[in-house]
């Protein structure tokens, strides 16, 4: 079944795997390569940072620790991202290594490592889906961080799209790419 990107209205040259990445829900239990996982991973090293800080750090589940980490998802969030690949969490220091002063811009940074990550995901014929709505202070505790110096930013899932029948009834119709706003609505050109 073809994914209806109609409501996306890029402009013309707009880059298709930019227009074409969604977070679906519906997922298919299966496996990811290990030299995959590691290329999607790796496509975050190139994301720009401030300082060239490359603040973020990420944590993936394998096949022992997949009941951890979806543990640490809130109930909503559990019900669909079980029968994802891999869940994942976005760490971030929030101090620079170098002289050891606030990085404010820690969670942009990571973000931008998340969108590389996200990218090279899809152009591996898989989706992610990030998520806020995790255990924040259970995450902090199960990977052992410093919160004053360390931030879960969010999980994620990575994984091939399922069948959207397969989702409770109130998520199916949430199972499409969602409209973005348009053009004007982000855009001030003063």
């Amino acid at each position: 079944m073809a994914t209806d990107f109609s409501q996306r209205n890029p402009l013309p040259g707009v880059m298709e795997q930019l227009s074409h990445r969604w977070s679906p829900r519906a997922f298919t239990k299966t496996e990811i390569a290990p030299e995959v996982m590691a290329r999607i991973i790796d496509a975050a090293r190139f994301a720009p940072s401030c300082f060239n800080a490359q603040p973020w750090r990420f944590y993936t589940s394998n096949e022992y620790s997949f009941a951890d980490y979806l543990a640490l998802l809130v109930d909503a969030n559990q019900i669909w991202a079980k029968d994802a690949a891999v869940i994942g969490f976005l760490v971030a220091k929030k101090n620079f290594e170098h002289n050891g002063k606030p990085n404010a811009h820690y969670a942009f940074d990571s973000g931008s490592a998340w969108m590389s990550m996200v990218l090279q995901a899809q152009h591996e014929g898989l989706h992610c889906h990030g998520m806020a709505g995790i255990h924040k202070e259970a995450a902090t505790i199960f990977f052992a961080l410093d919160d004053a110096t360390e931030e879960v930013i969010m999980a994620f899932v990575i994984g091939k799209h399922g069948n959207t029948e397969d989702l409770p009834e109130p998520l199916r119709a949430k199972e499409v790419p969602s409209p973005r706003k348009s053009l004007d609505e982000i855009w001030v050109a003063k």
